[in-house]
């Protein structure tokens, strides 16, 4: 304890983690968030009625659990930001606002009951929700000193569980991948972290480098990974996929398999049908060159595995055949579209033209009678 109080003495950069009471760094009114986001979150109805309510901990962390989805400042489409330029092109947070993300909101509820070292452990090791975890995370980027963030995000780098923080969906990724993002990165989406000082940066990604290195050397060697663990290179899945290829080109099936795998233990050249001796001497005009490529072992796969393939491939067709009929049908509708914009502009113009050539004919008239 008191080589940990010494250590705090000469570096006074770094704040101590021995107390329960949690230092703020940076900007303590607003969080260090973007002031167009801190505004849109004092100005939502959300945080104003339904978050006034919660006054505690636990309530705030059971909001969490069942309102938050993605960790993305803004929900989906609801920032227009088409047609600027620049600094109002929606980067970085600024332009055109939206309507403000649940997990913005809950995090900066987080950040008004001014959260114990206790209760931020508590989110950081949460079962329940990996965006409550998440939450933990974006709370010490935003409001601890960078000098503490590696010694928070330590245990954390190689977490495996599983995240989405896409607003929409479609970008999964680990815990750990995650954590070492806020470490390297400033940029969140659409918005930013509070900056590192370039010494204390210098300093993490040392450490991570390190840590990293530990990984690699505590894991087993290569040569006796498990099956699980076994993932072919990029040499072995073409070379793969090219005797797959061939295989299926030159249409060998479970007969012949079985007869070049008698005829090469007998050791004479097989005696394929005859509807399959044309495209046998195609295929090979050497038959010692062919034990070397289609080998026992690859021979001895399983024709269920190529069953499997094969209705992947069809799967993958008839997908690919539906996508391409919706976005026919999708240019079908935006050719009537224009063509209904088209019609409704030309009678505008008509009816506009008629009534120009009716007070024309009555000024002509009017002048006549004068």
């Amino acid at each position: 304890m008191a080589d940990a109080e010494e250590y705090n003495q000469q570096k006074p950069t770094k704040t101590g983690k021995q107390h329960n009471v949690l230092p703020i760094w940076g900007n303590e009114q607003t969080m260090n968030l973007n002031p167009l986001i801190l505004a849109n979150i004092q100005g939502s109805s959300y945080f104003k009625v339904q978050l006034f309510k919660l006054k505690t901990y636990h309530e705030v962390v059971d909001e969490i659990y069942y309102q938050v989805k993605h960790l993305e400042p803004w929900e989906r489409g609801s920032r227009k930001t088409a047609g600027q330029t620049g600094m109002c092109g929606g980067v970085r947070g600024v332009g055109a606002g939206g309507i403000v993300s649940t997990a913005f909101c809950l995090l900066y509820k987080l950040y008004t009951l001014r959260l114990t070292r206790k209760q931020v452990n508590g989110l950081l090791q949460h079962s329940d929700s990996p965006y409550i975890r998440a939450l933990g995370f974006m709370y010490i980027r935003y409001t601890q000193p960078p000098g503490d963030l590696f010694d928070w995000y330590v245990d954390y780098l190689d977490d495996e569980e599983e995240i989405d923080p896409r607003a929409g969906g479609g970008g999964n990724t680990t815990m750990g991948a995650l954590v070492r993002q806020m470490l390297i990165k400033l940029d969140w989406f659409s918005t930013l972290f509070p900056r590192i000082p370039v010494p204390i940066q210098k300093q993490i990604e040392q450490r991570l480098a390190e840590h990293n290195r530990a990984m690699v050397q505590s894991k087993p060697s290569s040569n006796y990974r498990s099956v699980s663990e076994y993932k072919p290179s990029r040499d072995e899945t073409s070379r793969r996929e090219h005797d797959d290829r061939d295989r299926r080109d030159y249409n060998f099936g479970e007969a012949e398999r079985q007869i070049i795998l008698l005829s090469s233990t007998a050791g004479h050249k097989p005696s394929l049908p005859r509807f399959r001796r044309r495209s046998w001497a195609t295929c090979n005009q050497h038959w010692p060159e062919t034990l070397t490529r289609y080998s026992r072992e690859k021979l001895k796969r399983d024709p269920r595995d190529d069953r499997d393939r094969d209705r992947d491939r069809d799967r993958d067709r008839e997908r690919r055949e539906r996508d391409r009929e919706r976005e026919r049908e999708r240019e079908r509708e935006r050719d009537k579209e224009r063509d209904r914009d088209r019609r409704d502009r030309d009678k505008y113009r008509s009816r506009s033209g008629s009534r120009d050539r009716h007070r024309h004919r009555s000024r002509s008239r009017d002048r006549r009678y004068r």
